[in-house]
């Protein structure tokens, strides 16, 4: 066997998690076109499977990284051509993504929109989706992060408008698809102004073009154009002001679940890959674990602290007027979204670590919330707030596992949220921004209006008339509800474990 054949077969034993997850998706397609008669939610217990084992894999890969020995570095594995990475900092990132995948597939067992029929299809395009989550975040190049994006995109573009007759899911698909070309296209134009000025596409190859190239660095219009091109196309991803406009209407017509895997999949993909881009390419170490803007002009922090505020302030004050429950999480999402730019610009390891501990969180916070939508239409037939009115003397269990999902996105302690933005304005004063601070503090505040609306709703309003018999609530959600809460309570009294893995998983950018 050649040397070339070796080194593929090589990648792709490293490369099994990924290589699982295209398999599953092969034999869920062969088992849908089969006229095998097939029981109720059997295919989504195969992509359960999928990716359940897909997780197998990636434990045995993390393990293998801390066995290896010393700090975490940036070139542990490198995969097909150096375009893919494998090292702690995508490994942390694909078990969030298998976590939402699961939680997504749970969501989806007792979604009642969800027609049986096209169950197969729902479950390639979640599992395709995932791959394109672990791809984005794994990337070292401009190319793979745009693949990986776009095999993203165009699944949920479908997933969005999955329930077809219905109009505001239809509309949901049309807007998400439009936004998404719009953003797609500015984003590669970008990509190609600034492989015209590195000569490469790959994130360390663009840095020591930058560092040698002093003409460039002297009059860099022309790479902040690019800059804030390919920015545009991350921003749609994770929804960040002024890329946030397709959300709302996205987040309310989809389905459920998959309103829950938009919110947390790809905003935590999108993080992962503006970290590589902005860390690896726009940056130099210096020393520690700062970095500093390699081009003295180019102070892309300051363009991203904007953006941050903005996304913070407009996600939270557009948020108090709503009465529909996924569009008001739709305003929390890209709220959260400014949240975690802080992390960003902080440029420390410290603002890293901060951004992977929310993440985490976040996921069962997020899904919590979600999960209580589902119920809400399941029992109740609503998914706004009127819906929710006196909600928690019928149905008490659901409605204290919401509360505590809604102020721990809120960041009140003893929660789990707490913890995570502690963290976050941690790295933010350490680098003495105190302003952004300041205004990060005073935008969980009005979160807090809108949060306690909904809470307000279930346990100080009245009961509707000939409303007031219990609701039996089926064991399923209970289940659900008590393996989401569980998380977001221990981790807001002892959080020492995720710390530990969300710093070793950091440690790739920096000592």
């Amino acid at each position: 066997m050649s040397p070339t054949a070796l080194a593929l077969v090589q990648d792709l034993r490293l490369f099994l998690p990924e290589v699982i997850l295209v398999l599953t998706t092969l034999l869920v397609i062969v088992l849908d076109v089969t006229p095998v008669r097939k029981s109720h939610r059997a295919l989504l217990y195969l992509t359960f499977c999928g990716l359940l084992l897909s997780g197998i894999y990636l434990l045995r890969h993390y393990v293998d990284l801390r066995e290896s020995g010393g700090r975490a570095s940036s070139s542990n594995v490198l995969l097909f051509g150096n375009s893919i990475a494998l090292d702690p900092f995508a490994v942390y990132f694909k078990g969030l993504f298998l976590l939402v995948g699961l939680l997504t597939g749970v969501l989806s067992i007792r979604y009642k929109k969800l027609n049986p029929a096209g169950e197969g299809e729902y479950c390639v395009l979640l599992l395709c989706s995932t791959l394109g989550l672990f791809l984005m975040v794994g990337s070292r190049t401009l190319l793979m992060a745009y693949l990986g994006l776009e095999l993203v995109s165009i699944p949920s573009f479908v997933l969005a408008g999955f329930q077809r007759d219905s109009r505001l899911s239809n509309e949901a698909a049309l807007k998400y698809t439009i936004y998404g070309a719009i953003a797609s296209g500015i984003m590669l134009y970008g990509m190609s102004l600034l492989f015209g000025l590195a000569g490469s596409l790959d994130f360390a190859a663009i840095r020591h073009a930058l560092e040698g190239q002093t003409e460039l660095r002297a009059s860099p219009l022309l790479l902040s154009v690019s800059m804030l091109m390919i920015l545009a196309g991350f921003g749609y991803k994770i929804a960040c002001v002024p890329f946030h406009m397709w959300c709302p209407d996205v987040y309310e017509g989809a389905p459920t679940p998959i309103t829950a895997f938009l919110s947390v999949g790809p905003k935590a993909a999108g993080f992962g890959v503006i970290l590589r881009f902005f860390y690896q390419s726009l940056s130099t170490h210096s020393g520690g674990g700062d970095w500093t803007p390699i081009v003295d002009q180019l102070q892309w922090p300051i363009v991203l602290s904007v953006l941050s505020v903005a996304t913070m302030t407009v996600g939270n004050l557009a948020a108090v007027a709503q009465t529909s429950l996924k569009r008001l999480m739709a305003y929390s999402s890209i709220a959260h979204a400014g949240y975690l730019l802080m992390g960003v610009v902080v440029l420390s390891k410290d603002g890293i670590f901060a951004i992977l501990f929310y993440l985490a969180v976040y996921v069962f916070m997020n899904f919590g919330a979600f999960l209580f939508v589902v119920f809400l239409h399941d029992l109740v037939g609503s998914e706004d707030i009127e819906g929710c009115r006196g909600l928690g003397w019928r149905a008490p269990f659901p409605c204290i596992a919401m509360a505590i999902c809604l102020f721990s996105l809120t960041g009140l302690p003893p929660l789990g949220g707490f913890i995570g933005k502690f963290y976050l304005f941690l790295g933010v004063i350490g680098r003495e921004l105190y302003w952004l601070a300041i205004l990060g503090v005073l935008n969980s505040v009005v979160s807090l209006v809108y949060y306690a609306r909904v809470v307000k709703a279930m346990f100080l309003e009245n009961i509707p008339r000939g409303e007031a018999e219990p609701l039996p609530v089926p064991f399923f959600y209970s289940a659900a509800f008590a393996v989401l809460v569980a998380p977001i309570l221990l981790l807001g009294v002892y959080w020492a474990p995720l710390v530990k893995l969300a710093r070793y998983s950091s440690s790739i950018f920096g000592a």
